[in-house]
């Protein structure tokens, strides 16, 4: 294959994570175009839930600024019963102090809006419906339902869960559907329930309601219930929620009464199991289209924003072999989300049971593990990688990411080294094609590292990006400063008496180990006539 550097991306796909992509390869020096099937750009969906680790890429991107503006940071997230009662509390707003940026809550429709003015030039083609593509040696092309076609050096797939990228390299996906249906809106309205930073997930028999503010007096929120799939509304949708929350606790109920029915949208929730691979050749996936992560975890946008500046971060360093630099995108990130896809799909199936024995179980096990478990689990395995685009220091190649801010070296997992040894971290003072560890040559490790927190990130310099556009906005502070600390590694065993540096036993020198006396015939009687 000819090999060189890649100076033209085509990314299919405009959405948050075709647009990420975009802006992130643009302040790599990489020239991209996006391809958008729609004649206009649209933004879709009603809200998001951004993390801490999606805020710490946005300003790594520049724009964090800008979404902070108009985003009102969380501090707690509330999760309760549909009687009002509470589950558990999670202090979300701590992460300013631990990780130097906020969780907030934003409309779609504004993230959209900020990464498309970044970028610069008309890079966003609309009305262009990818059906196909060819590659070869130097390049591929991109082929258009008008009958036109686009060449360029790498294709990325950022079209979706149904993309047409995805499906061209391994055939159809095989999606499945969760069994539960969402319906979602927007709700013009101030409530003294509702203070700035709200989030409550609510939990009742096989129905769910969560929602939180995304701006001053105005209120995102998400009906979810079991049932077959590729069903219609007809119209009184807002009467049918409204009978279906009665006599929820709290603002439920005041929601939905002030949200207007034209905006209410239906979806199917579907997911996927985690796939082996991302790309072919030239070719790779993105967000959606290459892992999508069901509602959950609220880690769908989030990773798509990471996916993108970890490929921008391989294709900026990887010299004369871009493709190359895909493989390893992909075998990153397919680390990093592939439990993120499992943790959500069996989040979803706890809240979608409708017995009300499991129902009780559901509420005992969550009273009792998530304030103590589950936040600080979920904090280490999803938050806490945002580090890596923490500022200070600037990296020297894609890296992977540093772990998380512990505050007590004890308590640093013990399998950093083992992770650390899997990282795809080029090392060119080794010989090629000599194993130093990590998985044996020749095989592709696809599981997690082993140890207690199986999704931490590996240490690594910190990926530092370009400065925003404007400051963060009032209440955030986004990281500047020093790195996070690491845990000390463990100390050697001491040695015993008369061991050597490098021995394998304590034995004193010059002492042979006695040999175990072979079995006699004699012996094998003897033993026969014992009794059993």
């Amino acid at each position: 294959m000819a090999i060189g550097r890649a100076r033209r991306v085509l990314i299919a796909g405009g959405g948050i994570g075709g647009l990420a992509a975009a802006l992130a390869l643009q302040r790599s020096g990489v020239e991209c175009v996006v391809f958008e099937r729609a004649e206009e750009l649209r933004d879709g969906g009603a809200g998001l839930h951004i993390w801490t680790n999606g805020v710490l890429a946005l300003d790594c991107l520049g724009v964090a600024g800008q979404v902070l503006e108009t985003a009102p940071a969380q501090q707690v997230a509330h999760f309760s019963t549909d009687r009002g009662e509470v589950l558990g509390a999670w202090p979300v707003g701590d992460f300013v102090e631990r990780y130097g940026a906020p969780t907030i809550a934003v409309e779609r429709s504004v993230l959209h809006g900020v990464l498309r003015d970044a970028l610069e030039g008309s890079v966003v083609r609309t009305g262009a419906h990818v059906v196909g593509f060819d590659q070869d040696e130097d390049g591929v092309t991109v082929r258009f339902a008008d009958g036109g076609s686009e060449r360029g050096d790498l294709l990325i797939g950022a079209d979706g869960i149904h993309g047409t990228v995805r499906d061209c390299l391994f055939g159809p996906a095989d999606n499945r559907y969760s069994g539960y249906i969402a319906w979602r809106g927007r709700s013009p309205l101030q409530h003294p329930g509702i203070p700035p930073g709200t989030f409550n997930a609510m939990f009742g028999r096989g129905v769910r309601f969560t929602y939180y503010d995304v701006a001053p007096g105005l209120v995102h929120w998400m009906s979810v219930a079991n049932g077959p799939a590729g069903g219609r509304d007809e119209p009184g949708v807002r009467e049918m929620l409204l009978r279906r929350h009665r006599g929820w606790g709290g603002p439920v109920a005041d929601i939905l009464a002030a949200t207007p029915e034209e905006g209410i949208i239906r979806g199917d929730v579907e997911g996927r199991r985690p796939e082996r691979r991302w790309g072919h050749g030239r070719v790779t996936l993105l967000g959606d289209a290459a892992h999508p992560i069901t509602f959950n975890i609220g880690q769908g946008a989030c990773q798509a924003l990471e996916d993108a500046l970890v490929l921008a971060e391989h294709l900026e360093h990887a010299g004369s072999d871009p493709v190359a630099a895909l493989r390893r995108y992909e075998k990153e990130r397919r680390a990093r989300t592939a439990p993120l896809q499992r943790i959500a799909w069996r989040i979803g199936r706890m809240g979608a049971v409708e017995h009300p024995l499991l129902i009780r179980a559901r509420e005992a096990f969550m009273r009792k593990n998530w304030n103590t478990k589950a936040f600080a689990a979920a904090e280490k395995g999803q938050v806490a990688y945002g580090t890596r685009w923490a500022r200070g220091t600037r990296p020297t190649g894609p890296v992977p990411a540093p772990a998380p801010p512990w505050t007590d070296p004890e308590s640093a997992p013990r399998q950093t080294e083992s992770a650390r040894l899997r990282a795809p971290v080029d090392r060119p003072d080794r010989a090629p094609g000599r194993h130093h560890g990590g998985p044996a040559p020749g095989r592709q490790h696809h599981g997690p590292a082993p140890g207690p927190n199986r999704h931490a990130p590996v240490p690594g310099p910190h990926r530092r990006g370009p400065p925003p556009r404007s400051g963060p906005g009032p209440g955030a502070t986004l990281v500047r400063g020093t790195p996070p600390v690491r845990g000390a590694p463990g100390r050697p065993a001491a040695p015993g008496p008369g061991s050597t540096p490098g021995a394998r036993c304590s034995r004193a020198p010059g002492r042979r180990r006695p040999r175990r006396p072979r079995a006699s015939a004699a012996g094998a009687s003897a033993r026969a006539a014992l009794p059993p």
